[in-house]
């Protein structure tokens, strides 16, 4: 039970033993109606050692990332690194993604990142539509923002997208050694 959140801990490079369960997270986790279990019971399956549960939990590929957890925890844990890490233990586990989907997106986001050094939205949505062949739902919504000029078509290039490269591949390195990838602060170094 301890080693889980000990592993978790370290992984995320956050203070999971201090969560004392408040429900501040939860209440402002805007995805929390889809999942299952919410932050806050999720960092208490942690502390109680509930592994092989919570790596097969949908909840984890739900996690948008959007850090509104982590904003309103009153001990600064950032759940939303929790939520990585356990997705990284699940992947690594061989633990199929309970939301493939999810699972999709967020590898073609990192690809997009790793490919042109940061996010472009029209890439992404290409690449995911085709990858899922769900290529007509949400077509009227794209539409729209397509012509207000929301999504461009063209990505724009960055300074420093060898840099970003070289992030990528410190972090799989560490990923394989069972380490927490750098941080940008410790990959300049």
């Amino acid at each position: 039970m301890q080693d889980f959140m000990t592993e978790m801990s370290t992984l995320s490079e956050q203070p999971i033993s201090l969560c004392f369960h408040c429900h501040k997270c939860t209440a402002g986790c805007p995805v929390v109606a889809e999942m299952e279990y919410g932050p806050d019971r999720i960092l208490r399956m942690v502390q109680l050692g509930e592994r092989e549960r919570l790596l097969q939990s949908r909840d984890i590929w739900l996690c948008a990332a959007c850090e509104t957890c982590g904003t309103r925890c009153p001990n600064e844990i950032d759940i939303a690194k929790v939520m990585d890490a356990l997705r990284m233990e699940a992947l690594r586990s061989g633990i199929a993604p309970a939301e493939p989907d999810a699972a999709k997106f967020h590898k073609l986001f990192l690809f997009v990142v790793q490919t042109l050094g940061r996010s472009h939205e029209a890439s992404l949505l290409i690449a995911y539509k085709l990858w899922t062949m769900n290529l007509l739902a949400d077509m009227d919504s794209g539409m729209k923002l397509f012509l207000k000029g929301k999504v461009p078509l063209l990505p724009k290039t960055i300074k420093g997208r060898q840099q970003v490269k070289r992030i990528f591949v410190k972090s799989a390195e560490a990923m394989a050694k069972g380490q927490p990838s750098p941080t940008p602060a410790q990959e300049a170094k």
